[in-house]
């Protein structure tokens, strides 16, 4: 995998460089993430980075962090104006970057991060930090460029992600099928496979011509659910194979 911070780094950049200035209205008009405002997404962020900073520095220090952690946050952020959960979501944003990069080496090889059920590497939180960011940041973005795309650098990242994203994203359509998709910028291969109660995403293509080929930009998007077709690439594929994998893909 990448180096996820530098992208990480770029991309909290990015999302400074575009809701820096907004005004109220501007705020609370619509993101692409459905029934969300900019204001909201941000706010998201903001909190998302209050509690990744938690549990990082609960990692560093071994000792465990509260189940009850969570609600707090989210309450708190939610009763921001959207002004300030703006203005405090790229002040967070900062604080957890800043946090990530304080993080020697020898700490990053050992530290274990828990999410829930789960435990994850340093890297692997760094990366998935990544992928919600650079997926949000989109969701502003598109609103007033509909021709936006995921940087190159946060694409390259993300795409060696999208295996364990899948697990959860991936939904059953009735279809009984395989599909094999090739990624450019970096080239990489996947395999939906699906049956009529269950839906993978598996890497590898098993050696044959694929499917369906889009940039890494774009099939990141797709898993996300934000490959619709007003935001999608011209790509050498039957349209039916692309229809399939957004109703595979619905949106996380």
């Amino acid at each position: 995998m990448e180096n996820p911070l530098p992208p990480l780094a770029a991309s909290v950049q990015r999302l400074r460089e575009l809701v820096r200035g907004l005004d109220a209205d501007q705020l609370e008009s619509p993101s692409f993430d459905a029934g969300w405002t900019i204001a909201d997404v941000l706010s998201h962020l903001g909190s998302g980075a209050v509690l990744l900073g938690r549990r990082l520095e609960a990692a560093l220090a071994g000792v465990p962090l509260p189940d009850d952690v969570s609600q707090p946050v989210w309450d708190e952020w939610n009763a921001k104006s959207p002004q300030a959960q703006a203005d405090d979501a790229l002040a967070e944003d900062e604080r957890l970057g800043k946090a990530f990069e304080a993080v020697g080496d020898e700490d990053r090889r050992r530290i274990e991060i828990p999410f829930g059920p789960v435990t994850l590497s340093f890297e692997t939180a760094a990366a998935l930090r990544l992928n919600e960011h650079a997926l949000h940041t989109w969701d502003i973005e598109v609103m007033s460029d509909g021709g936006a795309g995921l940087p190159a650098d946060a694409a390259a990242v993300i795409i060696d992600n999208l295996g364990m994203i899948g697990r959860f994203a991936a939904k059953p359509t009735g279809d009984e099928r395989e599909v094999r998709v090739r990624t450019r910028d970096p080239l990489r291969h996947f395999t939906v496979r699906l049956t009529p109660v269950s839906a993978q995403l598996l890497e590898g293509d098993g050696g044959v011509e694929p499917d369906l080929e889009l940039p890494a930009e774009s099939f990141c998007r797709l898993v996300y659910g934000r490959l619709d077709p007003a935001h999608s690439p011209a790509v050498p594929a039957n349209g039916e194979v692309l229809d399939l994998l957004r109703r595979v893909f619905p949106g996380v």
